[in-house]
């Protein structure tokens, strides 16, 4: 079944310059992009986004980096898409991500893991609408 789920490239596939090179990657694997655009988080947006992990020891600093530099969130449309693109960016810990994964490609650590995606696709939708309207998705089916 096509699905949607939301990506975002960190602030470290930014500031790296990756941008390319990860996008390349989800069009070989079969991903279309319906939206797609460039934002600064701030502590209130990012700390909005990541408010499910509010009061884990990692809360902070996930809010301290996403809000370091430029994001780039996209929704993603694909059969599956949930599963397949948590599938292609690998493990959180790059050192435990499978070859040829972004992670595995691109990431320095489990806390700099250059990418967002969404676990399920009732969270992928919660997710979207956080940063896209409805009238900011484009359908390529």
């Amino acid at each position: 079944m096509k699905e949607r789920t939301l990506t975002i490239l960190k602030p470290d596939c930014v500031k790296d310059n990756l941008i390319g090179k990860v996008i390349d990657l989800l069009l070989a694997e079969g991903f279309k992009v319906c939206a797609m655009k460039m934002i600064k988080l701030t502590p209130e947006t990012a700390g909005g986004f990541y408010e499910v992990h509010k009061g884990k020891p990692f809360y902070d600093s996930l809010v301290e980096f996403m809000t370091e530099n430029r994001v780039v969130p996209m929704v993603l449309e694909k059969e599956n898409a949930v599963a397949e693109l948590r599938r292609v960016i690998g493990a959180t810990d790059p050192a435990e991500a499978e070859e040829g994964t972004v992670r595995k490609l691109y990431a320095e650590s489990k806390g700099r893991n250059i990418i967002h995606a969404s676990d399920s696709p009732e969270n992928a939708s919660i997710e979207i609408s956080y940063f896209f309207s409805q009238a900011e998705l484009i359908s390529n089916y």
